[in-house]
């Protein structure tokens, strides 16, 4: 296919509207949080769950997502986690307890482990080479407005309905991918792919939920669910060096580049996912913001990176990724100390704004020169597992930090006063990772592996992270 052509168009069209479901639901159920724990009578662990059960299935699929639609075809895969993403969103909208919502939400992430890499996955297969930067560009940025507009949308409906329209606004959009998918979209695979690692994805997916159940949980089943956790984790990792075709290709941590800026990412992505998760909380249940003005909280960030981000790639791809990839993180964690400072009567222009814009100009700084520096350390044949393995590290930080913080910080959402203390403290831990992920890089990474122009420009760079985007806009 060919870049503007009217086939492409309509390729693109139906990539965008299928990652677009998956980032524009991610954007809004944290604009949610406060209004499920009214509706459906939901505590601070249920609230995590809403967040984890999706967290912990997308984070544990999305390589198998990838090599399955590889496997079985690209297009038949991508449906699949449509028509599936479909009918979990309608399970959410009647769930009618919060039992019921969390098993939707997890059958949500898994639906949209398929959907990202898929909709990247039959650009790439079906674009010339030579138009395959711009296609993918085009696919990044309008993904990534579809996640922008996602808290305006779902704070006013939110506001002017009730949360379960939230969901049900996705069962026609879901529709309509479909079918421009079956009509536009020719199908593809890798012929000379192998079965699915489904051992590897069973083990690693135990292994995070075991995980997350043992610090939202804790108690007396914390200490057996983490030792599951850890037993399901050596079995994973048993199992992806024994197989010929592995889900995580181990060896792209022989590289010390490569397995520096991953931690870098976790840590850096483990900040980021406490603020979204907390903030919103914070705004609407102490300083008395409606669902809508809750979206708008962090709308500079978006504009900060949608303005700023090609620049900043540039500067890292003239001076190399260590630096900005240092000092990115500890302007953000600067930016999250100075969120600490919110108390009940703060304005926006003079608390909320500041923190904002200095911590959306350390994720302009951090975010191309990190996934650029990940994907310029992996070889050639290894660039799409490499992107993949990122990913899952990066949803992997923000489930921690889900499952951890608000114990770790002392916060009941039951008992809204437990935030007068507990929200700078989180907000100070947050901080903390942020700066951990710029002490490691400065250890870590160095200039000596060139940034890849092509992967700069196809894959993350100039300016487009859209799952970032989907969680900035969450809060």
């Amino acid at each position: 296919m060919r870049f503007g052509t009217a086939k492409g168009n309509w390729i693109i069209g139906a990539a965008v509207l299928g990652s677009g479901i998956a980032f524009l639901d991610s954007s809004v159920v944290n604009v949610a949080l406060p209004a499920l724990r009214s509706g459906l009578h939901m505590d601070t662990a249920a609230l995590q769950w809403t967040l984890d059960g999706y967290l912990v299935t997308l984070t544990a699929l999305l390589l198998l997502g990838g090599s399955l639609g590889d496997i079985i075809g690209r297009r038949r895969t991508f449906i699949g986690g449509l028509i599936g993403f479909g009918v979990a969103s309608s399970v959410c909208g009647f769930a009618p307890n919060a039992a019921t919502l969390i098993a939707a939400r997890a059958i949500q992430g898994a639906a949209g482990a398929f959907l990202v890499p898929g909709s990247l996955a039959i650009i790439s297969a079906t674009f010339d080479e030579s138009e395959r930067s711009r296609a993918i560009g085009a696919w990044s940025g309008l993904a990534g407005a579809a996640s922008a507009i996602g808290p305006f949308v779902g704070g006013f409906l939110i506001d002017a309905v009730s949360w379960r329209l939230i969901f049900f606004i996705n069962v026609p959009l879901v529709a309509v991918a479909v079918a421009i998918t079956q009509r536009h979209v020719p199908e593809t695979k890798d012929d000379d792919a192998t079965r699915p690692d489904w051992t590897g994805a069973a083990f690693i997916t135990l292994s995070l939920g075991a995980a997350a159940f043992a610090l939202i949980e804790r108690g007396r089943v914390g200490l057996p669910a983490g030792g599951v956790a850890v037993g399901a984790l050596v079995l994973f990792i048993m199992v992806e060096h024994s197989s010929r075709e592995p889900m995580l290709p181990l060896t792209l941590f022989a590289s010390g580049q490569f397995t520096g800026a991953n931690l870098t990412t976790f840590a850096v992505y483990a900040g980021l996912g406490g603020v979204f998760f907390l903030l919103v909380i914070e705004v609407q249940l102490r300083l008395g913001y409606s669902a809508l003005a809750a979206g708008l909280v962090l709308l500079p960030v978006t504009i900060l990176m949608m303005l700023l981000s090609a620049r900043a790639g540039a500067v890292a791809q003239r001076i190399g990724p260590r630096v900005p990839m240092t000092l990115g993180p500890l302007v953000a964690a600067a930016g999250l100390v100075y969120f600490g400072r919110i108390r009940p009567g703060a304005t926006y222009v003079g608390t909320l704004l500041p923190a904002v814009l200095v911590f959306g100009l350390g994720l302009v700084i951090t975010v191309a020169p990190l996934t650029a520096a990940v994907l310029a350390a992996a070889d050639e044949r290894h660039v799409g597992a490499a992107s993949g393995v990122n990913n899952a590290v990066a949803r992997l930080g923000g489930l921690i930090a889900v499952a951890a913080l608000p114990a770790f910080a002392g916060i009941d959402t039951s008992h809204p006063a437990t935030l007068a203390d507990g929200f700078p403290r989180a907000m100070y831990v947050c901080a903390a990772c942020c700066a951990a992920g710029g002490l490691i890089a400065a250890a870590t990474v160095r200039n000596t592996v060139k940034v890849r122009e092509t992967v700069q420009a196809s894959v993350m760079h100039p300016c487009h992270d859209p799952c970032l985007r989907a969680e900035v806009s969450s809060a």
